[in-house]
């Protein structure tokens, strides 16, 4: 995207639709890579457009009726609102197992881990916070490392492994462990966690396939607590901001990068 406005849980419009199994349990590529196959269109009215390979495409409107219920996204109890019958059999056919389609329509409600963040923090159905940052110099470094180890041919890797909402250039590699606050254009963030990966950044999202890296390489160079570490969750600071391509990025606070989880 170009830009984006930050809202209190998140960029406008991100991570606000998913798929529950038949028990109301989230359903992600981590389980099914296929997932990542499937490409949606934020509309200006929040809804979607999606394709699929070997579907035709589909759109889907922001749910008006129908009575919000309580699905689990890693445990956790989330409300939710079910999209209609005929998207959730689109779904079903892209994901190839029963799913419903569900949208997010009070992103308020929802709260992240106390330990990192404040009572009045929200998030949307993103894993646990509302946005990630990463630094492309990291990237550089860890793709370096790649290309050392024994699995150099499954890389270089890019950025979109990751999937973060916002990707930082000009700085040093890893340096973000250590950042503390940070302001991009307009916009103030509190940075208050490192991100632990998983087998999501093993996928392919062109293909779906599924290899070893980055987690190999991270696993020997960056592993804490029983965790591999890429890129930094983020809090917004000042929601109604916009964010824009090429915007400045100024680190307010910071501490050394720690020898350990950057927490």
């Amino acid at each position: 995207m170009q830009q984006a406005v930050v809202e209190p849980w998140g960029l406008a419009g991100d991570r606000r639709w998913l798929v529950v199994d038949t028990d109301d349990v989230v359903v992600t590529a981590r389980e099914v890579p296929r997932m990542l196959l499937i490409e949606p269109h934020l509309r200006a009215d929040d809804g979607l457009d999606v394709m699929s390979p070997g579907a035709a495409p589909l759109a889907v409107d922001v749910p008006t009726t129908g009575a919000a219920e309580v699905i689990l996204i890693h445990k956790n109890e989330v409300r939710a609102v079910p999209a209609t019958d005929a998207a959730s059999a689109w779904f079903s056919a892209a994901v190839g197992q029963p799913v419903r389609l569900m949208y997010c329509d009070d992103p308020s409600s929802r709260h992240p881990n106390p330990r990192f963040t404040l009572p009045t923090d929200s998030v949307s159905f993103a894993d646990a916070y509302p946005l990630l940052v990463a630094n492309t110099a990291s990237l550089d470094a860890l793709n370096d490392l790649i290309a050392e180890g024994p699995r150099a041919a499954e890389g270089p890797l890019p950025m979109i492994r990751f999937r973060p909402n916002v990707v930082v250039s000009g700085g040093a590699p890893w340096e973000e462990d250590g950042w503390r606050r940070i302001r991009i254009g307009a916009a103030q963030f509190r940075v208050v966690k490192g991100c632990d990966r998983c087998t999501m950044t093993m996928t392919d999202p062109v293909t779906a396939a599924r290899g070893k890296e980055p987690i190999a390489t991270l696993a020997r160079h960056r592993r804490w607590d029983g965790e591999t570490w890429f890129a930094m969750n983020i809090v917004p600071d000042t929601p109604g901001a916009t964010i824009s391509l090429g915007d400045e990025v100024e680190v307010l606070e910071s501490v050394p990068a720690p020898d350990g989880p950057p927490r």
